[in-house]
């Protein structure tokens, strides 16, 4: 046999044994990388925040509208006519008695003067005929004139006196009819909206222009019947005025003795102080006053439990083990939410990777920074950036913050 044919079986038993040996290879290496332990015995990854003790006050948050403490709307209430001036424009301020619009009245300013000079002529007939009969009467006493004569020229006298009545009622009317053709401002105040122009025709009733006073605010609302009792006069309250970013602070100064039959719901006012006049009235306001006294409670982020109406359930951590809990809800402000005592301050409540566990589940947890707000002196009073106190009374509209 030749040297050849030797080392052709040598190479392919190497062959075979390096494939061998690479096959091995990898069939180690993919059974090395195959985990044995079943994913429902692999701690779960969760992040978890510490519960903490924080005093608790229930609050209600009423939405009320802030108004003028005067609104006026001034338009003619007699005439129609066309617009012949507007000499305001929104924005403007005026004081009572100020020319606000003049009509084009030449109709009723002739029909007025027609009715003065009719008035003077029944008056000058009046008082001839009162001086005939008095003659008469003279007459009368010494049995020159019949009784019947002397009585016709006292009726006819009394007939023009009556007419003259019906005349002076006449031009009193007329007369109303020419002023409503110049419009005033009824009180102090500023032009609000401008509704028409001039060379529009106006009729009794329409609006051409709008007066309001906003020395004063008025905050109304309207809060459920059940709230009756919160919201005496006198109660204070913290007022957010949406247009202006403002907080401010007031009382109550009336509540309506009766509840809307339609709705159920009472109303009631807010009045504030606005010399400066800077909050604008027709937008949204805000009032927030505390029910009770605070009550001790367990603050938590509302992210990290599920709230069915006055319960909430949250994971806690036991050693390693999650357990679900239910406990009470007293109330949730901003991102809190206070439960009751029963969880205990201290206790670690899973904020992230809750939705995929389940009773008993054994988690790797991961403190994470509180992320519920700085507990207050009183949780439940607001933390307003700035508070503006008021010398009128002021509360508003409501939101109940209990679940």
């Amino acid at each position: 046999m030749t040297e050849q044919a030797r080392t052709v079986p040598v190479v392919v038993a190497s062959a075979v044994g390096a494939v061998l040996l690479l096959g091995g290879g990898l069939i180690w290496r993919a059974e090395s990388r195959v985990n044995k332990v079943a994913l429902s015995e692999s701690p779960k990854p969760v992040t978890v925040t510490v519960a903490r003790a924080t005093p608790y006050q229930p609050s209600r948050t009423y939405v009320g509208t802030l108004a003028p403490w005067l609104a006026a709307s001034v338009g003619p209430q007699l005439v129609s006519a066309y617009i012949d001036t507007v000499l305001v424009r929104p924005g403007a301020i005026v004081k009572r008695g100020d020319v606000l619009a003049t009509l084009d009245c030449r109709d009723a300013s002739a029909a007025n003067q027609a009715v003065a000079m009719s008035a003077r002529a029944i008056d000058a007939r009046q008082k001839a005929l009162a001086s005939e009969s008095a003659r008469v009467q003279g007459l009368l006493a010494g049995k020159f004139v019949s009784p019947n004569e002397a009585e016709q020229k006292s009726a006819a006298s009394a007939a023009e006196a009556a007419e003259l009545e019906v005349m002076k009622a006449k031009l009193s009317h007329s007369t109303l009819e020419v002023n409503d053709c110049v419009l005033r401002a009824p009180f102090d105040g500023e032009i609000a909206a401008r509704s028409m122009d001039p060379g529009g025709f106006v009729r009794p009733g329409m609006s051409i222009v709008s007066v309001v006073d906003r020395s004063t605010i008025r905050l109304e609302a309207d809060v459920p019947e059940v709230d009756f009792s919160v919201v005496p006069p006198g109660t204070a309250v913290r007022i957010s005025v949406s247009a202006t970013k403002q907080e401010l602070l007031g009382v109550i100064s009336r509540r309506a003795p009766a509840a809307d039959p339609s709705t159920r719901t009472v109303h009631f006012e807010v009045d504030l102080s606005d010399p400066s006049r800077q909050i604008p009235v027709g937008t949204t306001g805000e009032a927030r006053l505390d029910v009770g006294a605070p009550q001790p409670a367990t603050e938590v982020p509302l992210y990290a439990a599920s709230v069915r109406g006055n319960k909430a359930t949250v994971y806690v951590i036991d050693g390693d083990v999650a357990h679900l809990r239910t406990v009470d809800v007293k109330g949730e402000i901003g991102g809190s939410l206070f439960v009751d005592t029963s969880l205990t301050a201290g206790t670690q409540i899973v904020t992230q990777g809750r939705a995929l566990l389940a009773e008993g589940d054994h988690v790797s947890a991961r403190l994470e920074p509180d992320a519920a707000p700085a507990p207050a002196a009183v949780a439940g009073s607001p933390r307003p950036p700035a508070v503006v106190p008021v010398s009128a009374p002021a509360p508003a509209a409501v939101k109940e913050h209990h679940p």
